[in-house]
């Protein structure tokens, strides 16, 4: 349904004064896209409760909402600093480019909502959270992921990336793939959110900061260096991820007081010739042997140091559907 309200009634007067070609942009968006009011967004989630909080990540709080009709949402805050924003006419224009673009595993970007100095995002509910919340969070949520579910949403992210990266024009590099970035509905189908959030600031000071101390083990080894985050760079972290989920160990474990990192297990597994011990015990090797071998592979050949020795997305996907020879591309 459409917001009856105007396309700036959110906005306070100097800001409508930026909008006056709404009609192009609602001629852009298809339909799927709404300008929210903050009283609608501020009933929705019960003036922002505590108790509707669902999620928090390095560019905001999520809370969980309904809407006059009952849809369930989930209300991303934005908490980056208004200078590192663009401006509001194309802050709303490019989110409403990116609502445009569709995949089965990208998260629904539904609209958004300026009120002052905040941005707020409206996104589809998935009710089974984040990858990391509800596969990683305990023991008894691991039993859930059997080696399908598990090949189904590495397989899942791996096809989103591939669309976003090549089939795109222009391309799109998520720059922050990591479990608590890939949601789950209710059939536990992988959705990977805030594939284009990092493109709507001036530039990458804030983004910076919090994606270091929030990601710490995923980022490629040449981010260190340049400070460039490349397509290649979301392969690495996509490798991260499928260890991760091949495993279900974290990231960075932290064992007597030492820091060990996945990358660094599975490597090590590698070099023993013991790398299906990286398999997670929950599943009791109640496993295709040779798949889960496989994925393991394809996790190490994405975390090669070497930016240009990774593989595209597209041939990730064709590895781990098994469609290409392995051994050719070794």
């Amino acid at each position: 349904m459409k917001n009856p309200c105007s396309f700036s009634s959110c906005f306070s007067a100097p800001v409508k004064k930026q909008i006056t070609n709404h009609e192009k942009l609602e001629e852009d968006n298809d339909g799927s896209f709404r300008i929210f009011t903050y009283s609608e967004l501020k009933s929705a989630t019960r003036g922002f409760h505590y108790s509707e909080k669902v999620g928090e990540g390095g560019f905001g709080s999520v809370y969980k909402g309904q809407l006059r009709d009952g849809t369930l949402v989930a209300v991303k805050v934005i908490s980056i600093e208004l200078e590192s924003l663009r401006g509001e006419r194309e802050f709303i224009a490019e989110l409403a480019t990116l609502a445009n673009i569709k995949h089965q595993n990208l998260v629904l970007l539904r609209g958004c909502c300026v009120q002052g100095a905040h941005r707020y995002l409206v996104y589809e509910y998935m009710e089974n959270n984040s990858l990391r919340h509800t596969f990683l969070g305990s023991e008894h949520n691991k039993v859930r992921f059997s080696w399908e579910v598990r090949r189904d949403v590495s397989i899942g992210v791996a096809k989103v990336l591939a669309f976003l990266h090549e089939e795109l024009k222009p391309h799109i590099v998520h720059r922050d793939i990591k479990a608590s970035n890939i949601l789950l509905d209710q059939n536990l189908t992988p959705k990977v959110s805030d594939f284009g959030l990092a493109k709507l600031l001036k530039d990458e000071k804030s983004y910076i900061s919090t994606r270091v101390a929030g990601t710490l083990g995923c980022l490629a080894p040449e981010y260190a260096s340049s400070g460039q985050l490349t397509r290649k760079s979301d392969v690495y972290s996509f490798g991260v991820l499928l260890l991760e989920i091949v495993s279900g160990r974290e990231v960075v474990d932290y064992h007597q007081d030492m820091e060990q990192f996945l990358v660094e297990q599975a490597w090590e597994a590698y070099e023993g010739n013991d790398l299906l011990s990286m398999v997670d015990p929950v599943l009791n090797m109640n496993i295709p042997v040779e798949e889960a071998k496989r994925f393991l592979v394809v996790g190490l050949r994405c975390v090669q140091e070497t930016a240009k020795l990774r593989p595209r997305m597209s041939e990730v996907v064709e590895m781990l559907t098994n469609s290409i020879d392995m051994e050719r591309r070794s």
